[in-house]
């Protein structure tokens, strides 16, 4: 959400953002629907002057002239009776269109409608050539007997999964070296829950456009979330923080739900787009400028960079343009990891900066120095999420008997292993 005196000042800039972000938003209409909650407020506001002004003539005033004034007094009543709910419906119907305005890019992001135009920044490391012929991950896990695939489907539906013995306990593995990895980093180590109410969705930006993609419990009225940042962003809302108190950085894990609604026929082979899945996700609340704000977008950025180097993987990073990154992100990079199979670079870490996008949403605030308040930037990035992350581990590091190496860094998670399966 945007500073409504900002949009006002700014609406070309605005504008701008809405075309560029693909968000179904008409910013006159917006700035019509302010307009009218301002000449509303104003005129009741005038409204309950006179009614005030009225109010002291009537002790005053003669038996002949005291009549009228009481009688006047009822007629301002009641036009302000039938203005108070016009104001309300104006001012949610204002609230409605608010949530829709996207956060304005970063001057030098790249300008394109979709992911085709998104801008690689780096690349490391080499895809693996292979002496044999190489499976895919689902292979590779079938010929292991590491996964129910059809049997949980038929329990849970499409797209739900189980894994089993060796496996099971490597996705494990890699969450737990992402945790002690964001610990040795300065984190605050935090388990999540998975429900949420609908404001922390909103609060996040999730909400209202993603409302398909979330699974909802009626009973409850709770949301299943798909990712720790939708709890974590709330987790001061409503507060007051001091200065001193930030920056904080946390690495955050819980299960998380997707319906991935309007993906139907794409990935839905093996592990890479499934509806229940585990992550740990970093998290950062800073100062509100923009320059610390740059410092935790790189620190986040290269702290997943370690963890895929760490896993001796091949990837990219690159830069999101426009179009494909979302109607908070100010600025966003996605690592991508090779995947031999595919002959391609899979998204496995998404890095985002929101500047105080979220928490005006989300009620995020700070006193600085001057006794100021002010609302804090919010930041997040992937550290590792699973059962997505085993593709690329399980299909670059195959061996020809169908055995799995184990990097160096997560050895000592899986009991000093240095393979799986074979």
């Amino acid at each position: 959400m945007l500073d409504l005196k900002y949009i006002r000042e700014n609406a070309d800039t605005v504008k701008k953002a809405i075309e560029q972000k693909r968000v179904n938003l008409n910013l006159d209409e917006l700035l019509h629907v302010d307009q009218q909650v301002l000449d509303l407020k104003k005129k009741l506001q005038s409204l309950q002057e006179e009614k005030n002004a009225n109010a002291k003539l009537v002790p005053k005033a003669s038996a002949t002239d005291r009549p009228g004034l009481i009688e006047r007094g009822r007629s301002i009543g009641q036009e302000i009776s039938k203005l108070d709910p016009e104001v309300v419906a104006k001012e949610e119907q204002l609230k409605q269109l608010l949530w829709l305005v996207p956060m304005v890019p970063a001057p030098d992001v790249p300008v394109g409608k979709d992911d085709s135009e998104n801008v690689e920044r780096k690349r490391s490391g080499n895809p693996p050539e292979f002496s044999f012929a190489f499976k895919d991950h689902v292979d590779v896990i079938l010929q292991n007997h590491w996964a129910e695939f059809e049997r949980m489907a038929a329990v849970s539906g499409s797209r739900m999964l189980a894994l089993k013995n060796e496996l099971a306990l490597y996705e494990y593995a890699v969450i737990r070296f992402a945790m002690d990895f964001l610990a040795k980093k300065g984190s605050t180590i935090i388990t999540v829950p998975s429900m949420v109410r609908e404001a922390a969705l909103y609060g996040t930006g999730h909400f209202p456009a993603g409302r398909d993609q979330v699974y909802y419990l009626p009973a409850d009225d709770l949301y299943l979330s798909g990712t720790a940042e939708v709890p974590l962003t709330s987790i001061h809302s409503g507060e007051i923080l001091n200065e001193s108190q930030l920056p904080m950085r946390y690495g955050a894990f819980s299960p998380c739900f997707r319906r991935e609604a309007g993906s139907a026929g794409k990935d839905v082979r093996g592990l890479m787009r499934v509806h229940q899945f585990n992550k740990v996700e970093q998290f950062a609340f800073c100062h509100n400028d923009a320059d610390e704000s740059a410092h935790w977008h790189q620190e986040l950025l290269s702290t997943s960079e370690e963890i895929v180097q760490a896993f001796e993987l091949p990837y990219r990073i690159i830069e999101v343009c426009t179009g494909d990154m979302g109607a908070g992100k100010y600025r966003m990079h996605d690592i991508e990891c090779w995947v031999p199979s595919e002959k391609q670079y899979r998204e496995t870490h998404s890095c985002s900066s929101l500047h105080d996008w979220q928490a005006r949403r989300a009620n995020l605030r700070y006193r600085d120095k001057d006794d100021k308040v002010k609302y804090i930037h919010t930041l997040n990035n992937t550290a590792v999420a699973t059962p997505r992350i085993l593709i690329p581990l399980l299909e670059n590091h195959q061996l020809e008997n169908g055995a799995v190496k184990i990097p160096k860094a997560l050895q000592p998670y899986m009991n000093g292993k240095d393979r799986l399966g074979g």
